[in-house]
């Protein structure tokens, strides 16, 4: 057996699959089980009672979360003119046109959020297809293309999330690092949970928030009440 397997094994007998913990003791579960050598990201699995067939059931948006996601993010950001300037001063990473798009094109993972001024929109499409898999391509709904450019992102440096269901219904984010407060990781869930709330569809019936299960890097999904939140 390998370390990684000896290691799971162990971490899998001090969580009941079967059962549902409050959140705080889900978070004492996930810092106590959390022996990896790095700083684990917090991910969480929402899988929602929607039909996915259907577009207008469908749920994709931004939030800012008020703690952060402690994690580093490589923006790139495609401009012209003044916008150009206002990019450098809010510290994003990669600042072009053409000379961003080869550089898109040779490291297809070198970017983890893609924010566009409208009039370099048309550049931006000759490569979606490989911006559009990676869930990186600029669009208005998300704010990614923008006249605010500054704003922009400055709000993802702060902890600003892209999410979206997939096919299966099932949302995946990361809502903080193991070494975050407790209560900061929990005001983070309790921020994007509200957030996906606001975007269910009236056409959507029955239970909305089916499974909700929260685990680390190199961890396992512990299962939390979401309705006490």
């Amino acid at each position: 057996m390998s370390k990684k397997t000896k290691r799971r094994s162990k971490i899998s007998k001090q969580v009941d699959s079967k059962k549902i913990y409050d959140v705080n003791q889900a978070i004492d579960i996930l810092k106590k089980t959390a022996t990896a050598k790095f700083n684990e990201s917090i991910d969480i699995a929402i899988n929602l009672g929607i039909n996915t067939k259907k577009s207008e059931q469908n749920i994709r948006g931004t939030v800012l979360l008020p703690n952060g996601t402690g994690k580093k993010i490589k923006i790139g950001v495609f401009a012209k003119d003044l916008d150009i300037k206002k990019a450098k001063l809010a510290g994003a990473n990669y600042i072009g046109m053409e000379n961003l798009i080869k550089k898109i094109k040779d490291k297809k993972n070198l970017l983890d959020v893609i924010i566009a001024s409208p009039d370099a929109m048309k550049i931006v499409g000759t490569i979606g297809s490989i911006l559009g898999p990676r869930g990186i391509m600029p669009s208005p709904k998300l704010g990614t293309v923008t006249n605010n450019i500054y704003q922009t992102i400055k709000n993802v440096k702060k902890g600003q999330i892209y999410f979206k269901n997939d096919k299966n219904g099932i949302i995946h984010s990361i809502i903080g690092k193991i070494n975050f407060q407790k209560e900061h990781i929990v005001e983070n869930l309790k921020v994007l949970l509200k957030a996906i709330t606001q975007m269910k569809s009236e056409k959507s019936k029955g239970v909305f928030f089916k499974k909700v299960t929260i685990s680390t890097t190199m961890g396992i999904s512990v299962n939390i009440n979401h309705l006490n939140l």
